[in-house]
């Protein structure tokens, strides 16, 4: 410790048992850094900056999520909703609650960090459950109606110049929750995009592509078969990145220059850097 209670982020790190890089990752993605920054001097952390450090490493150290961690560790309102909030308010068919939930959610950790820590782990059990059960179906509906509509809420920016991003499900695929959750994601950081859906024909997206000219267009697919409708080669050949989305495509021969996304986060981050914004 020097300058009174003022640390040094090499000084954090050493005694926090953490890297650097670590502690600059949560600054910039969980706002975990200094409180208060002197212009041309380095970062300089107070004993405060640290105590909520150290309860950041004590909760995820306890299993909890980064994001949810950051957050409980800034002193948010207590634990965020969790899988089995969404699981207990699915089963019961209880839409409304699922709204709130989400929507707590949302608003606790950002879009990126809820879906990638709460919604898919939930929704992947939803669908485990749906080909276990009987019901199982029409609770997975419910769950998924409920989070479209939260969604849907986060935003919807003004467009400016080129799209940045054009979003579509390949012919018959009806999964498009993803897609759902790329655009409010998107949204939520300024980003316009626009979504053509489930069950896109080919003839319809080559259409698209020609009338709106975007930078990227993000494919979706959950089946091999469906992704193989998909007219890979011309919309490679137009004036747009091409991002590949879901499991449909592991099997399938891609051509030069397609980029496959793995993460909800990853392909933020590609909208938002092949549009010309930082992430």
């Amino acid at each position: 410790m020097s300058d009174g209670a003022r640390w040094s982020a090499g000084a954090v790190a050493r005694t926090l048992g953490i890297s650097p890089t670590t502690l600059r990752t949560w600054d910039r993605r969980y706002g975990l850094g200094p409180r208060t920054r002197e212009e041309g001097k380095h970062r300089r952390y107070d004993d405060v900056d640290v105590a909520t450090l150290r309860r950041m490493l004590e909760l995820t150290g306890q299993g909890v999520s980064p994001a949810a961690a950051a957050t409980m560790a800034r002193g948010g309102a207590g634990p965020v909703p969790d899988v089995h909030d969404f699981i207990r308010a699915a089963t019961q068919l209880d839409a409304p609650r699922l709204g709130r939930l989400a929507t707590e959610l949302i608003g606790a950790l950002g879009v990126v960090d809820a879906w990638e820590s709460v919604l898919t782990p939930f929704l992947v059990e939803l669908g485990e459950r749906a080909v276990e059960e009987s019901g199982g179906v029409g609770v997975e509906h419910v769950a998924s109606n409920a989070l479209l509509t939260v969604l849907r809420r986060v935003g919807d920016p003004l467009e400016g110049g080129r799209l940045p991003a054009l979003m579509a499900a390949a012919p018959d695929e009806q999964h498009t929750l993803p897609l759902e959750a790329l655009g409010a994601a998107l949204a939520e950081r300024g980003c316009a995009s626009r979504n053509l859906g489930a069950r896109v024909p080919a003839g319809a997206l080559l259409a698209a592509l020609d009338v709106l000219a975007p930078r990227c267009v993000v494919l979706w697919a959950h089946d091999t078969a469906r992704a193989r409708l998909v007219p890979l080669a011309k919309v490679a050949a137009t004036r747009t990145i091409l991002l590949l989305g879901g499991p449909g495509w592991d099997r399938v021969a891609l051509p030069a220059g397609v980029h496959r996304v793995h993460t909800l986060h990853g392909c933020v981050d590609e909208v938002l850097t092949h549009s010309g914004r930082s992430s």
